[in-house]
């Protein structure tokens, strides 16, 4: 058995019923694949890495994939980065949207961000465009804040996970490229080309970034962003013999192709 879990995006509540939901029905050591974004928009984007970095340390099989949300954020700190080609609506990261002032907030005292922003609801109302000397500030706070050992995680995780009949990865594949040859813009972003393609990629795979109202199996593919991210419940599945199940205080219940 193989245990997956979508986008969290610093909702801690919702990782960890979602935790206990897989120790339930496979044990407290059920191998997981977790599809990234960690991040932005909840409010505890530092207590949800703290928890895989800690479970990994305790000897969990979790793989834990990286998401965009993930690298704007590791960006930020340690380059000052807020936009990316990739956001079409030219939001910056520090958006109430993208949500990075909220993982800021997580990780930095509020009076800081208040002296830094000149804002009282910078952690929920966000702060872009952002001017150049509150950028800097939020940058150093950051820089200081932020553990190394948290950046230096995001940027040793791994991008994709293969097993013999699914590739796992956090946003998609560039449609009839070889996975050796995708990009990480492609493994993190992709939309365009994808979500429309019923292409057979050889094996099944299994992204979250696109968020849903609920997982979906589209054959070819399995989307498990249940948009926690957007206030929605997170849904952890559960790869058995060859079929999906979704996870619930009820038990599993079959997640199927769609027609």
């Amino acid at each position: 058995m193989l245990y997956c879990v979508g986008d969290i995006h610093g909702f801690t509540g919702q990782l960890d019923r979602t935790l206990q939901l897989i120790e339930a029905d496979g044990g407290a050591d059920a191998p997981i694949v977790f599809l990234g974004d960690y991040v932005d928009r909840g409010p505890n984007a530092k207590g949800t890495i703290q928890t895989l970095i800690d479970g990994q340390a305790a000897g969990r099989p979790w793989t834990c994939l990286i998401g965009n949300h993930d690298l704007m954020f590791w960006r930020f700190v340690t380059s000052g980065i807020t936009q990316d080609a990739h956001i079409l609506s030219n939001k910056g990261w520090l958006h109430h949207r993208l949500g990075g002032n909220t993982t800021l907030a997580s990780y930095i005292d509020a009076d800081d961000l208040q002296a830094a922003t000149g804002m009282t609801n910078f952690a929920t109302e966000g702060l872009d465009p952002t001017p150049t000397d509150a950028l800097n500030s939020l940058k150093e706070l950051a820089q200081n804040a932020v553990p190394k050992e948290h950046l230096d995680w995001i940027a040793a995780q791994p991008r994709f996970y293969q097993t013999h009949e699914h590739t796992f990865v956090h946003a998609g594949l560039r449609v009839g490229v070889p996975l050796s040859k995708q990009t990480e813009e492609d493994l993190t972003w992709i939309r365009d080309g994808w979500l429309d393609s019923d292409a057979d990629h050889g094996n099944v795979v299994v992204h979250g970034h696109t968020a849903l109202d609920f997982p979906q199996h589209h054959g070819n593919r399995v989307n498990l962003d249940s948009g926690a991210g957007y206030g929605r419940t997170l849904v952890p599945a559960v790869l058995d013999g060859g079929k999906w199940f979704t996870l619930h205080e009820t038990g599993r219940t079959a997640l199927t192709p769609t027609t």
